[in-house]
């Protein structure tokens, strides 16, 4: 290699690694001066706030880690404290607080009477033989697990695994019940009203099967680990 073309080769190089730290430099610089809309939602602003207030964000990025994702969308930091500073904004905040209160007051009135539906509901187990209960749980089973190889039978089942099968069609039978979580979105509440009614309905099927309360106990254990 000539003395000319190490001198290019430097050159070239040097020139790439300006552009990088250039290019750096800029997304660096504009994650000082401008506000991503997560930015904006940690700073009390809602999305209709942003439309209202801001209307169109005054820089558009790519993102460098998901390629085909929407460009994300960036607010001028200045813009962004001169509208907080307004009238307009307060108005407008103190609105969407009153709603997000509202809204919270309502799903807690809402988890509370779904919890007192549970809890008042009578919980109807169907009462069967227990000949008629293994066969209806066995044939539940066949008809759960289409991909067997062979199907089961009394005889050929063990007695712990028959216990599965019958709480297993036991609770299948009482699925109406899982209408009392209805109007319950919320991942806190709906929680809690999942944990109870699930008591109740193994409660109830222990009370009508105590044999099976084991079984009903061991679900409940798992679910709690």
């Amino acid at each position: 290699m000539t003395a000319h073309e190490t001198n290019e080769g430097g050159q070239a190089q040097g020139q790439g690694q300006g552009q990088g730290q250039a290019e750096g430099g800029g997304e660096s610089q504009a994650a000082r001066s401008h506000l991503s809309a997560a930015g904006l939602r940690a700073r009390g602003w809602t999305a209709g706030m942003v439309r209202q207030l801001l209307g169109e964000p005054d820089l558009f990025r790519a993102n460098p880690h998901v390629g085909w994702s929407p460009p994300t969308r960036l607010y001028c930091v200045e813009r962004v404290e001169t509208a907080e500073r307004s009238d307009a904004f307060r108005a407008v905040a103190a609105t969407a607080a009153r709603r997000s209160a509202a809204a919270r007051s309502a799903a807690r009135r809402r988890r509370r009477e779904v919890l007192t539906r549970i809890t008042a509901e009578p919980i109807d187990v169907p009462r069967l033989t227990p000949q008629r209960l293994t066969a209806l749980a066995v044939e539940h089973r066949n008809q759960q697990d289409e991909e067997r190889t062979y199907t089961a039978t009394v005889e050929g089942t063990d007695p712990t695994e028959l216990d599965r099968w019958k709480v297993d069609y036991l609770r299948h039978r009482l699925t109406r019940y899982d209408e009392l979580l209805s109007g319950l979105y919320g991942t806190t509440g709906r929680a809690a009203a999942e944990e109870l009614l699930r008591r109740r309905l193994y409660a109830a099927i222990a009370e009508a099967y105590p044999l099976l309360a084991q079984e009903c106990e061991r679900r409940l254990a798992a679910v709690r680990r």
